[in-house]
């Protein structure tokens, strides 16, 4: 028993050793992070400021002009050369409608004016020979007046019969269906074979003048105006990138929709978007104070940010801070906003 006492004593004994062991090496582990050498290179001063409150806003990409192509003579449509995501250029052949009845009356033409030249002929002849009789003093004026006359006419009238000729061939020509403007094919409702009358669309075209419609809440449009700078995030809704391309409102509408303001935005580059495709832009919904440091200055430990502040010892300590949103020019940040953990007038050093 005594012997079990002595050993169980100096268990205990060597446990509270080692306790003290650990807690001495964890403060002076925690003394290394928050005391090191001191404060090295350039000392920066925290100072509030006034910045843009940037909200996060839902945009569609639209066209500015959305044409039909249209026909211009009734008939069935023979052929079509386009579909849907095409790029077209304006004057281009988009398909063709053909008239069987425009074939029979180039037909009944072509004949027509065969009969006019036989006849034109015939009169041309013999007012020539009736001029030479004339002038022998066989026929009389009378006779040559009348050749004359007879001649005119079948000359009129073979002209006449070559203009119709060539009205129908117009309307041949018609026929053809052709891009309005440049831009992208929508929607081409017919098929071939399909009878369509003079004035139907056969296929829709968004122009290549792309805008960003803009859908605003309604608490943040009253800080919104024509002209205002706006910035646009990378394509599609998962993207969570920093804004990419900066744009302006052109347009304001009058009108609340569903507690939402709609507004429109040029921006360029757009042209490789899809018509009616979603995307983040940002906004500016007012101003507000706030620090911004250079992202130089903030560093990550364990999952954290932190910043390196310069105490008035001459030491430096480590401290968490919490992070708004970021500025960025192209694929670069260049500063961070800091919600939490500094105040205007504190000092930082690099780390």
């Amino acid at each position: 028993m005594h012997r079990l006492a002595l050993g169980t004593g100096f268990a205990a004994a060597l446990m509270g050793v080692l306790a003290l062991g650990a807690c001495g090496e964890e403060r002076r582990r925690t003394e290394e992070v928050r005391s090191p050498s001191g404060p090295a290179g350039e000392v920066y001063t925290v100072a509030e400021q006034q910045v843009e409150d940037l909200k996060p806003v839902l945009a569609t990409v639209r066209s500015k002009r959305v044409v039909d192509a249209r026909v211009r003579t009734p008939g069935t449509v023979a052929s079509l050369k386009v579909i849907e995501g095409d790029h077209v250029e304006p004057g281009q052949v988009l398909g063709l409608v053909a008239d069987p009845k425009i074939a029979l009356r180039l037909k009944a033409s072509d004949a027509q004016i065969l009969a006019l030249e036989s006849r034109f002929a015939n009169a041309r002849a013999e007012f020539d020979r009736t001029s030479e009789l004339q002038k022998r003093g066989v026929a009389p004026q009378a006779r040559l007046d009348q050749a004359k006359t007879a001649f005119d006419v079948a000359s009129n009238d073979l002209s006449a019969a070559r203009s119709e000729r060539a009205v129908t061939e117009k309307q041949a020509e018609e026929g053809q269906v052709l891009a309005p403007a440049q831009g992208r094919i929508l929607r081409v409702p017919v098929t071939e074979g399909s009878v369509v009358l003079a004035g139907e669309s056969i296929a829709t075209i968004a122009a290549n003048e792309y805008l960003l419609r803009l859908e605003v809440p309604e608490r943040h449009a009253r800080f919104m105006k024509k002209g205002d700078a706006l910035k646009v995030g990378g394509r599609g809704l998962g993207s969570s990138g920093a804004a990419t391309v900066s744009g302006r409102i052109v347009q304001i509408y009058p009108e609340i929709q569903g507690g939402r303001v709609i507004a429109d935005a040029e921006v360029p580059d757009l042209g490789n978007y899809f018509v009616g495709e979603r995307t983040l832009a940002w906004i500016s919904a007012g101003t507000r104070r706030a620090i911004e440091l250079p992202k130089d200055l903030v560093f990550k430990r364990h999952g954290l940010d932190y910043v390196r502040l310069a105490g008035s010892d001459g030491k430096a300590s480590d401290i968490v801070v919490q992070l708004g949103q970021s500025e960025a020019e192209g694929d670069e940040q260049k500063t961070v906003q800091v919600l939490a953990g500094l105040k205007g007038g504190d000092r930082l050093v690099r780390p």
